[in-house]
């Protein structure tokens, strides 16, 4: 009788045992497109066995708990990755509208060294030409009232596209700028949610580890939208909680999450990204807002200063050929304004006061000298501001940042296809497969109506012993 009731009570922990099973397999199946969950498994376990008087007898099978399949190197692999992905997809899209700041398309095939323009018709080498061609056109009729005034017209457009490239580049700046601001925001949202979920995990699990496994995958993937802004690293603690920290110029840890608490937050001064509670400079090389900053200080920075040289050649060449003599006031471009945004012509320049030579009417000394500095070649070694000539130099200006956009471009691909790998790698552990899923269900399904019936077996046996063996 005892044996009966001892199979009884062993089929119904086995009836609820499998129950768990057939129930998570379910809670699988229903997250196959979630990225941000881990597949779970039931873990079935004995409950022991007990000495009775016909010996020793189990007390049958239980589901001891629901585990989390999770590759912890895998999942911090993956936040690396997803870093520096994060960093040079934001320094494609800075030098692709840095790109287009410039109002002309980037031949990024051609050599840094050309003698020739890479850049194509447009925008300011096109205004370049045309200046010295308005120059040369005006030596050829040095009397002819028209080629006074396009001349005037050319140089106009010249200053008006360095001024305008200048504001365009100068804009990009500023919406980097408006972006990282953004972005730490986000990362100081991202932190404080964190260490929420820190605290929810740390109540759950007290003496219970691991079982705040939903909690767990929230957690994770705020980690690895984190990792996309800065590239942070986590310390594990012995009661399911972590530290988020990144590092200072010492290599030092900085922590931004101690568990619950959020130590410091983020922020921005405009050069560099401080954190921790006695808010450190933070030190990185991946991340959304790492390329941001490389690609404003770097590539987009250069440029402007290339242009501001360019501009400042062109003024101190122009003028020292349009006024020889340095009279005060015969300049053509304005001295003072020697950059790339402040270029201008001389005030109270007209096409009646526009100069063509030094001498009679018809000569054309002067106009015939500023169209040579189309081709004259200036040398920072010999104290001139760019190297080669005008046009060269803006050529390898262009060049250089279509260059850096072609290699952040291969970057971007490189790093997209390595980081899809690693997910991929971390999807053969923890992703949840159709296929296994509805192979488990199947089996869990078999192995309860199993239990089933040895369930009604017991049940009609007991049913024969208690109400029909008197009869």
């Amino acid at each position: 009788m005892s044996g009966l009731f001892s199979t009884l009570g062993s089929s119904v922990k086995a009836l609820n045992a499998h129950s768990r099973a057939i129930e998570i397999a379910g809670k699988n199946l229903a997250n196959v497109n979630n990225a941000a969950y881990a597949r779970q498994r039931v873990i079935y376990g004995d409950r022991g066995t007990v000495v009775t008087a016909d010996g020793a007898q189990s007390l049958g099978l239980e589901a001891l708990a629901v585990q989390q399949l999770r590759d912890a190197l895998l999942d911090r692999q993956v936040m690396r990755e997803t870093a520096l992905k994060g960093s040079f997809e934001a320094e494609q899209d800075i030098l692709g509208r840095a790109q287009a700041g410039l109002g002309q398309s980037i031949d990024r095939s051609a050599s840094a060294t050309a003698t020739s323009s890479n850049a194509s018709t447009g925008g300011l080498a096109a205004a370049l030409d045309d200046f010295f061609n308005a120059f040369q056109s005006l030596a050829a009729r040095p009397t002819d009232v028209g080629e006074r005034q396009t001349l005037l017209q050319k140089a106009a457009i010249l200053t008006d596209r360095f001024q305008q490239t200048d504001a365009r580049l100068a804009q990009v700046q500023s919406d980097v700028d408006t972006s990282i601001a953004t972005d730490v925001d986000d990362a100081n949202r991202l932190l404080s949610t964190i260490a929420d979920l820190n605290a929810q995990i740390g109540r759950i699990e007290v003496g219970a580890p691991g079982t705040a496994i939903d909690l767990r995958d929230q957690r994770q993937a705020k980690l690895e939208e984190l990792s996309a802004k800065l590239p942070i690293e986590v310390r594990n603690s012995t009661d399911g909680q972590i530290q988020v920290v990144m590092k200072d110029a010492a290599n030092a840890d900085v922590v931004l999450v101690d568990k619950a608490t959020v130590s410091g937050p983020v922020a921005f001064d405009g050069t560099n990204i401080t954190g921790g509670a006695s808010a450190t400079t933070l030190v990185f090389s991946s991340g959304k807002i790492y390329g941001q900053l490389s690609a404003r200080d770097g590539a987009v920075q250069e440029l402007r200063d290339s242009l501001d040289a360019l501009a400042q050649q062109l003024v101190t060449s122009v003028n020292a050929a349009y006024n020889p003599t340095s009279a005060p006031g015969g300049d053509f471009f304005n001295a003072a304004g020697a950059t790339a945004g402040t270029i201008s012509l001389r005030a109270g320049l007209t096409a009646t006061n526009l100069t063509a030579g030094t001498g009679a009417a018809g000569d054309n000394s002067i106009a015939l000298a500023v169209a040579a500095i189309a081709s004259q070649s200036f040398s920072t070694s010999g104290g001139d501001a760019v190297d080669g000539t005008l046009s060269q130099f803006f050529s390898r200006s262009v060049s250089n940042l279509g260059q850096a956009l072609a290699s952040a471009n291969s970057r971007v691909e490189d790093q997209t296809n390595i980081a899809n790998l690693v997910k991929s790698q971390r999807d053969s552990v923890s992703g949840v497969s159709l296929d296994e899923e509805m192979a488990d269900l199947v089996r869990f399904q078999r192995a309860f109506q199993a239990s089933s019936r040895v369930f009604s077996v017991v049940d009609e046996l007991l049913d024969t012993v208690v109400n029909r063996l008197g009869r």
